[in-house]
Order: C-alpha cells, then structure tokens, then sequence
C-alpha cells in the first residue's frame, strides 16, 4: 500500500468514526429522553380502585424515563375535572384518565384533546370517540357470561327459576349498564326468573349494597340468588344476608375477581363465583409509553376475563402466589 492509499484510508476510517459517534449520541438521546405522564384516577377507596394504581405504579417503576403523576378525584366528577385541567396546565405528554361518569368528564378530555395531548381512556368512557385510546375489560361480555351462569345455578336453560336481587353500580357510568344489558342478555330469556328490584344502586360500594340487601331480605321472604356488579357489594349482600342468618340459601356472583379480594371470597365459599376484570393500569401505561415513542397503537385495547368458582379459585390464588 503507498503512501497515499494509507492517508485515503485513514481519511475514511476517521470519518466511519464520525458517523458512528454521532449515532450512538442520537440513540443515547432517545433513550434519554423523559416522559412526563399524568393520570387522573376516580378514586383510591375501593379494592379494585387500589390495586389499580398499584398496578400502574409497578409497571411505571420499570421506565425511568417515565415521571409518572397520579391524581386522586375522591369519588367527585368536579374534582376530577379540576385534576384534569391541572394536568394540562402542567403540559403532561400524554393523560391517562379513568373517568367517575361518562357525560361529566367528556368536556375536559376534549380540552385535553384540543391542546395536542394523547388521552387514553381507562376502564370507563366518556361520550366521544375523540381520543387516542380506550384500554379496559368488555363489560358487556363479562356480564353475559355472569347471567349466563345464573342461569346454569338456577336450573338451566329453559328450566331456570328463582328470585333475583341485582345491584347496580355507578347508575351514570357505562360499565355498570353493560353489565347489566350482558347479564340480562340470558336472564331475560328465562320466565321462571323474577327481579325483585329495580335498578338500586349500590354505587360501588359495599356498604351500601349492604343496606340494600338488607331492605330486600326485610321484603321477600325468597332470594335466590344475587348478582352484584363488583365483588365488594356482592359481599355486602352476602354480609346482610349473613346477619339474618340466610346466606346459605342464596347464591352470590360478582365482578372484579381480585386474588386478594373476590378470589379469596370464592375459595372461602363466601361468594357463589366472580370473574376476573383486570385492571388496565399496567396496560394503560405501555400504551402510552408506545404511543410517545412513536409507534402506532389500535383504538381499542380489550382486556381478557375468566370465570372463577370453588372449583379453580385455589389455583387462581396459587398461580398468584397466595
């Protein structure tokens, strides 16, 4: 090799050099680049609501690039409005939002919206398609697969007969209408099955669905079965049932089925069966997270549900390390 061929050479491999530098920053500045999310959560006073935040918290801890701001709306469509529009005042990335009701917090996701920012709505919607993502169960066929196995626990199809107490959760919110149109999908078709009440809201809670039941064991001397629209205000019912002494004579089925929670009360014998609505927090989070980095991401997000029973409650807690 001359002279002049080793400069040519070394002229080339400098610049190889150059380039390859100033990929690795421009990687290093990608990786490095930090994401600022907010998510406006209803509510922390319920079970499901709890393990909820706890699973977006996990899954946040796994991006450090990702500053994570978790609100708390108390229960209160205003306060949540107010989370919201301070979240957008903090010109987050991207806003994660489990709504309390659907017509109040559909103005302030549009806000949100009209200022460039992705919304990803959680587990319950609002009144407009004007969004980056929903993620969360499908609540109507989670309840068609509860009515369809009270109808199993009350005879059979076509055979099916007894009387039933269904309380509702939240009457403003959308799940709690898709459990009740699933539910009713194949309870409906059966004339041997009665309803005792006409959409009494617990609103989620098990304190008052407790009262409700109570009321209704106070006026029917017959109840067969109970179909809550979560775990905690189907145990409520259970719990009121218990005080008078005919929990052993009604079936109980609920939502949610937490391992710590509607799981353990199933293993127990307590609740008749719960199926599984897996909270969309971890989800929720990897969806933004893909979205902000550029790639694509599909409208809507359904998460899976499972019945469960005495029969593989045991399993379900062992496979979660219970």
């Amino acid at each position: 090799m001359t002279r002049r061929d080793m400069l040519k050479l070394a002229a080339v491999t400098a610049a190889l050099l150059t380039t390859t530098a100033l990929l690795t920053t421009g990687h290093a500045y990608a990786q490095d680049k930090k994401w600022k999310i907010g998510f406006s959560q209803v509510t922390t006073i319920e079970p499901w609501r709890a393990q909820f935040n706890k699973d977006i918290l996990a899954e946040a801890a796994k991006h450090p690039n990702v500053e994570l701001i978790v609100t708390d709306g108390e229960d209160k469509t205003e306060k949540q409005v107010a989370d919201v529009e301070n979240l957008i005042r903090q010109e987050v990335d991207a806003l994660l939002i489990s709504p309390k009701e659907s017509a109040g917090l559909t103005g302030v996701v549009q806000q949100a919206i009209d200022a460039k920012i992705p919304v990803f709505v959680l587990d319950r919607n609002v009144d407009t398609k004007d969004f980056t993502q929903f993620v969360g169960g499908d609540n109507k066929l989670i309840g068609r697969a509860a009515g369809e196995y009270a109808v199993e626990l009350l005879g059979g199809k076509g055979k099916a007969a007894g009387n039933v107490v269904e309380i509702w959760g939240g009457m403003g919110t959308e799940p709690a209408h898709d459990r009740h149109d699933g539910f009713h999908e194949f309870t409906d078709k059966e004339p041997g099955i009665k309803y005792l009440l006409d959409q009494q809201s617990g609103d989620w809670k098990q304190d008052q669905a407790y009262n409700i039941m109570a009321t209704a064991l106070r006026n029917n001397e017959k109840i067969d079965l109970v179909y809550g629209h979560n775990d905690p205000m189907a145990y409520g019912a259970y719990l009121a049932a218990k005080d008078v002494g005919r929990e052993k004579d009604i079936k109980f089925i609920g939502i949610d089925g937490l391992p710590n929670e509607g799981v353990q009360l199933v293993n127990k014998g307590e609740l008749t069966a719960t199926f599984t609505y897996v909270t969309p927090g971890a989800e929720g989070l990897r969806q933004a997270i893909k979205f902000l980095n550029g790639e694509k991401v599909e409208k809507t997000i359904t998460l899976p549900t499972q019945k469960i029973t005495k029969e593989n409650a045991a399993q379900v807690l062992k496979d979660n390390g219970l």
